[in-house]
């Protein structure tokens, strides 16, 4: 699917409401509508009372990747792809939740929190972290439904459990800030989930401001808000359809190589905690104690905080071209240093790359192993360049990638019901 942000008529009822695609497809301004209207009317269908209403977005990260668990900077923004919840207190003990998505419920005690197999992690491991806040919160009947990809790398897991996050602490009075929400959530997916992520995720989908992204030190967990000026250009994602499982073991063994590295300098030099204190030269002192593995995977999160804190400037400074060679950098480091790209994503930065005129970077997103690659596109050029990405992926792959324009947008939020 392909969804075009331009302002024009929509064809579903001739009205100006955000964009129409070349190829026919709804706009998605009509397309978010569906999607409020299918989570309300199906509460509404299932619960005897009036909901809350809650968005919460997923998120691009436009520079600094696998830098947010080594206490470095992120360049994340929340997008207009989101999951949507209607809520309310259920009146006892127990929650009740419907997801549209995977079109199954569940119904479990708040004072019985037993991880499975499936989405209701997630949900349990928020509940569990208001208990451990010492907020006292009750059941809920709740249906979330939304449009974010799974497995794309947008932020899926990130937004479902802020978005629930957020609905308790406004149906209780938690009163809440965004930035524990944040941790909250990364608590769910470390300890009911089994994935030691970063905070990036949660925090960029909490804190996003609207056509900007955020700088984010990743040790302070404070940020500088980057207004993002695209002009004539656009960002554009292209789905792989290599569906990635960041809880595997090769992204904790990532994490597990930068911590080695961190150890060995550690014991030279003790102001060190993380790799966000390491230079380039501390890490060739230490190349042969660290062997080549852990080396290079350490030298390229070095160079990458630099990268993301560049990437900032240019942006502020409107430099588009230096921001996208940036981009380049980043994803041939994910791919031969990190190794964490794959045969697909390489592919598709490989033909950007022939397009520099117009794709002015490109690269892999997210954890890696497969989701989507981000690119800056000239505007004009988008239909032809997906043109020559499906024939050309299609004819190597034997399958057909989707594309996402997205727009920065505003954090989780409350929103009117319709």
């Amino acid at each position: 699917m392909t969804v075009w942000p331009y302002p024009v008529v929509c064809g579903t009822d001739n009205k100006l409401r955000g964009s129409f695609c070349f190829d026919g497809v709804v706009c998605y301004t009509c397309k978010m509508s569906d999607v409020v209207s299918k989570v309300v009317n199906t509460f509404r269908q299932k619960f005897p009372s009036n909901p809350v209403l809650i968005k919460a977005p997923g998120r691009i990260n436009l520079m600094g990747e696998h830098t947010d668990y080594n206490e470095g900077f992120v360049l994340p923004a929340a997008i207009d792809r989101a999951i949507y919840f209607a809520m309310s207190p259920s009146q006892t003990d127990r929650c009740n939740v419907y997801s549209l998505d995977m079109e199954e419920g569940v119904s479990f005690s708040i004072h019985d929190l037993n991880p499975g197999e499936t989405w209701v992690n997630y949900l349990m491991g928020v509940i569990d972290g208001f208990g451990r806040a010492g907020v006292r919160i009750h059941g809920v009947d709740c249906v979330f439904g939304g449009d974010i990809p799974a497995g794309a790398g947008l932020s899926s897991s990130a937004a479902l459990c802020n978005g629930f996050g957020m609905g308790l602490n406004h149906l209780f009075q938690a009163n809440l800030s965004r930035l524990q929400l944040a941790k909250l959530s990364q608590h769910a997916e470390h300890e009911f989930v089994g994935l030691q992520c970063g905070i990036m995720d949660q925090y960029s989908s909490l804190m996003g401001q609207q056509q900007s992204a955020l700088l984010l030190d990743c040790r302070a967990l404070q940020h500088e808000v980057i207004p993002v000026h695209l002009g004539a250009y656009s960002l554009l994602l292209i789905d792989t359809k290599v569906k990635h499982t960041l809880a595997s073991s090769a992204y904790n063994d990532r994490r597990r190589a930068c911590e080695q590295g961190v150890a060995v300098i550690h014991q030279h030099h003790p102001e060190v905690q993380s790799l966000r204190d390491v230079s380039r030269a501390m890490l060739y002192e230490f190349q042969d104690k660290l062997g080549e593995d852990v080396f290079i995977k350490c030298l390229y999160v070095v160079e990458e905080i630099n990268r993301a804190q560049r990437a900032a400037t240019h942006l502020k400074k409107g430099e588009l071209v230096e921001f996208g060679k940036l981009m380049y950098e980043t994803h041939w480091g994910l791919s031969q240093a990190y190794e964490v790209s794959c045969d697909e994503s390489d592919f598709l930065v490989s033909l950007a790359e022939e397009e520099k005129d117009s794709v002015l970077g490109a690269r892999m997103m997210g954890g890696g192993f497969g989701g989507c690659t981000l690119n800056l596109i000239q505007t004009e050029k988008i239909k032809s360049f997906r043109e020559k990405v499906l024939h050309q992926y299609v004819a190597t792959f034997k399958k057909e990638p989707d594309f996402y324009l997205v727009n920065l947008t505003q954090g989780v939020s409350i929103i009117p019901a319709p």
